[in-house]
């Protein structure tokens, strides 16, 4: 999912995850695939406290490497990366035509007792709570996740989500507008819901698209909650 760091770069509050320092999934000679672990940003903010992140951390052993897209940083789960701009071109391309394939896992709070649905409501950027989300019908630009539910457990409901855009926060925002948000989210999650866990419980589990070189191919990164 194409998504802007959840971190502000004037709140450089920020602690970073340093073990494992790098989770290596897959490499081969066009591209790299990590596991981002929670509270790590894709790629780094302009405050110099915000340095740390997963691509100047893979930039020091492959200093060709280029982001392809990101993940917020709360939210783990499967990176790609290129190393060439070749491959790089090749696979964003995909990600802006939306032909990328992608699942999440995540833990909502409350009991969703439809088995699965479809979430079709436009996302912007709310103007007085940056970087927070809303949904805006007048404003907001196209979103769609489908969501199928896994199991149930204490007041909260798991669940594989499938985003088909990839609109910042969209997510987040579209189990919040369901009544179930997501438990250990900052930004949209209270009381309760917020203490429920201590990370977001949203995964980046998997991921498939086309090769540079032909084949169609999918990455998998193990839910750690």
């Amino acid at each position: 999912m194409v998504a802007m760091n959840a971190l502000s770069d004037a709140d450089p509050i920020y602690n970073p995850p340093q073990d494992p320092y790098l989770s290596l999934l897959h490499r081969d000679a066009h591209l790299l695939v990590f596991n981002k672990p929670s509270g790590l940003l894709s790629v780094p903010g302009r405050h110099p406290a915000l340095s740390d992140s997963l691509l100047t951390r893979v930039q020091k052993e492959y200093p060709e490497a280029l982001i392809v897209h990101r993940l917020d940083k709360d939210t783990s789960g499967v990176v790609v990366m290129s190393l060439n701009r070749q491959a790089h071109a090749l696979i964003a391309a995909q990600f802006e035509g939306r032909t990328t394939r992608k699942s999440y896992v995540a833990e909502v709070w409350g009991r969703l007792e439809q088995a699965e649905g479809l979430v079709d409501l436009p996302l912007a950027i709310d103007p007085d709570n940056k970087p927070r989300h809303r949904v805006d019908p007048d404003h907001g630009k196209p979103a769609q996740t489908r969501w199928q539910v896994m199991g149930y457990g204490e007041n909260r409901t798991r669940l594989r989500l499938f985003p088909l855009t990839g609109r910042t926060h969209q997510l987040r925002v579209h189990m919040k507008a369901l009544g179930h948000v997501i438990l250990g989210d900052e930004f949209y999650a209270d009381g309760d819901a917020l203490l429920a866990a201590n990370r977001l419980l949203l995964h980046a589990e998997e991921l498939s698209f086309r090769h540079p070189a032909g084949s169609d191919v999918t990455f998998t990164a193990p839910t750690p909650f």
